[in-house]
């Protein structure tokens, strides 16, 4: 009895070079875990201090051996939108999330206004009429 089909897809660590500063590595750890990659970087700043170039060894191990993330791929010109509920989390605040959220579907709806306004005018009649030819 196989459960494949219910696990969720295994997560990969990658290196993040769209958010990189140096190489990458750190924010994809922080994409991994989920947290902010500014985090991430400041416990790998702490640790190269205080660890004696060991962290350093091992960062530069992980920038050989991690795959690159592929692109992110547009989505439909749209973004998604990833809120946190904690302040280590990766993601927007709610507050900016509903004000990215609101003002999507502000655009959307004035959208539907002007195409509403199309079809219910003579122009929307005259130009089926002409196709209809």
């Amino acid at each position: 009895m196989s459960y494949d089909n219910d696990k969720k897809p295994r997560k990969q660590l990658l290196r993040d070079k769209a958010n990189a500063k140096v190489a990458g590595v750190c924010a994809g750890i922080a994409n991994y875990f989920n947290i902010e990659a500014w985090l991430v970087r400041i416990i790998v700043v702490t640790a190269v201090i205080f660890g004696h170039g060991f962290v350093v060894i091992l960062y530069i191990a992980a920038w050989m051996i991690l795959d690159e993330a592929p692109a992110p791929q547009a989505n439909n010109g749209h973004k998604t939108v990833g809120v946190k509920t904690k302040v280590y989390q990766a993601g927007e605040p709610p507050r900016a999330a509903f004000h990215d959220i609101d003002e999507e579907y502000r655009e959307l709806e004035g959208r539907l206004q002007a195409m509403e306004r199309y079809i219910t005018s003579n122009a929307y009649k005259v130009d089926r009429e002409l196709k209809n030819l």
